[in-house]
C-alpha cells in the first residue's frame, strides 16, 4: 500500500468515526458504527447506526448508494456483523450490492462475529483489511469493548474539586463548584452511560436527581433527537436503608435501589426496583454490581458520588477512567477531601495516565484512566 492510499484510508475513516459518533447517545447496547463507502474518489453513500434494533450503519450507507456501490470500498469503524441477530448480516449486504473491498477501523470483539463478517467477506472475494485508526475506534466503543471481553461496563467517575483537592465544604455545601460549562459536561457524560450510580451520601447531603435534562445538553439536531429517546437508568447505592422514599431522587421516574436485604418490600410498592447484594457492615460487593449489570447490557457506568462511594470503587480497582472537573478556587483544609482513601506511604499513590485537559469555561476537564502494569 501506497503512502497515498493510507492517508486516503485515514481521511475516509475518519468521516466514517465522526458518524458513528453521532449514536453516541442512542445506540446502546449495540456498538457505535459508521460508514462510508467511496468509489473513484467520492462518497456515494453514508450511514450510522441510529438505535439497537434499527438498520446499522452498513445498510443505511448502501441504501444510499444504490448501484453506485457496486466496485466501492467501504470504510467501516467496526467489522461487519455476520450473524442474524435483530437485524440480517451486514456482511450479506455488502456481498449483494457488490463492494469491491471493505476496511475496518478493527474487529469486533463480540464472540458471534470476532473475525467471521471479514472472513466472509474475503471467501466471496472481496479485499479486506482492518485497523485503520483502530485506537480511535476503540475508544468510541470502550464500554462495548469491555463488556464483551470482561462481562463487565466501562466505569467513569465524575468528580468536581477545588484546586486544593476538595469536593464540598465542612457542612457538606457544594453547589456549586464548578461553573455552567462544565455541567454542561456532565449531563453529556450522563446522556453517554447507560446506568448512572450514585451513592446514599450525595442524594442526601445534595438532593441529587440524577435526571438527563435535555435542554442543558447543548446539542442540537439528530444528537438532541436521539439522545431524549434513551434515558439512562439511575441507580442508587445505599447499603443501609438511609435515603427516604420522599427525597426528590425517588421524585422524578422509577428509580433502581442497590442493598443490603431487608428494604425491598417499600421501595417495591412505590414502584422502584430493589436489587439486593452481598456485603459486609452496609457496603454492598461493587464488583458483583457491575458483573450484574454487565449481563444485562450496560456498556457504560457512570459513577457521580461522594468520597465514599467513589473512593470504593477506586480501591476497589473498579474505575477505568475519571472525568475530574477542576475549578479554579480553594476551599480550605477544614473542606472534604476528594476520596475516601486512606495512604500511608507514597510508595501506595495509585499512579493515572492523564489523556486530556480540556478548558469547560472557567473551569479544567481532566481525563485519566489508572496506569496499568505493563
Amino acid at each position: 500500500m501506497s503512502d497515498t492510499d493510507a492517508v486516503n484510508d485515514e481521511f475516509w475513516m475518519a468521516r466514517a468515526l465522526a458518524l458513528a459518533a453521532c449514536g453516541r447517545y442512542s445506540t446502546a447496547p449495540n456498538p457505535r458504527v459508521g460508514c462510508v463507502i467511496v468509489r473513484d474518489g467520492q462518497v456515494v453513500g453514508e450511514g450510522w447506526h441510529r438505535q439497537a434494533g434499527g438498520p446499522h450503519a452498513e445498510v443505511h450507507a448502501l441504501r444510499q448508494a444504490g448501484e453506485a456501490a457496486r466496485g466501492a470500498t467501504a470504510y467501516v469503524t467496526l467489522e461487519p456483523c455476520s450473524h442474524h441477530g435483530r437485524t440480517p448480516p451486514c456482511a450479506d449486504a455488502l456481498m449483494a450490492a457488490g463492494v469491491a473491498e471493505v476496511v475496518a477501523a478493527m474487529t469486533d470483539p463480540n464472540p458471534l462475529v470476532a473475525g467471521r463478517g471479514l472472513a466472509r467477506l474475503a471467501a466471496a472475494g472481496i479485499a479486506t483489511r482492518a485497523g485503520v485508526l483502530e485506537a480511535e475506534a476503540r475508544a468510541l466503543n470502550a464500554g462495548f469493548i469491555q463488556r464483551m471481553l470482561t462481562g463487565r461496563p466501562f466505569v467513569r467517575v465524575k468528580l468536581a474539586l477545588s484546586l486544593d483537592g476538595r469536593t464540598a465544604m465542612a457542612n457538606g455545601e457544594s453547589q456549586w463548584i464548578t461553573g455552567p460549562a462544565a455541567r454542561q459536561s456532565v449531563q453529556r457524560l450522563r446522556a453517554e452511560a447507560g446506568v448512572v450510580i450514585t451513592g446514599a451520601d450525595t442524594v442526601l447531603a445534595d438532593g441529587a436527581r440524577l435526571t438527563v435534562r435535555p435542554s442543558e445538553l447543548g446539542l442540537s439536531g439528530p444528537e438532541l433527537e436521539l439522545a431524549t429517546l434513551r434515558t439512562p437508568q439511575r441507580l442508587l447505592v445505599d447499603g443501609r436503608g438511609r435515603v427516604p422514599l420522599d427525597a426528590p431522587f425517588f421524585q422524578v421516574g422509577t428509580a433502581r435501589v442497590v442493598g443490603m436485604a431487608g428494604e425491598a418490600p417499600a421501595y417495591a410498592a412505590a414502584g422502584h426496583d430493589y436489587l439486593a447484594l452481598p456485603g459486609a457492615q452496609g457496603q454492598v460487593d461493587l464488583a458483583e454490581l457491575l458483573t450484574r449489570l454487565g449481563r444485562e447490557q450496560v456498556n457504560d457506568v457512570l459513577v457521580e458520588a461522594g468520597p465514599r462511594l467513589a473512593g470504593a470503587f477506586a480501591q476497589a480497582g473498579l474505575v477505568d477512567e475519571y472525568h475530574l472537573f477542576l475549578a479554579p478556587k480553594f476551599l480550605g483544609s477544614s473542606a472534604r477531601p476528594l476520596l475516601d482513601w486512606p495512604l500511608e506511604h507514597l510508595a501506595q499513590a495509585p499512579q493515572l495516565e492523564i489523556l486530556s485537559a480540556t478548558p469547560v469555561g472557567a473551569d479544567l476537564h481532566l481525563i485519566a484512566r489508572p496506569a496499568r502494569d505493563t
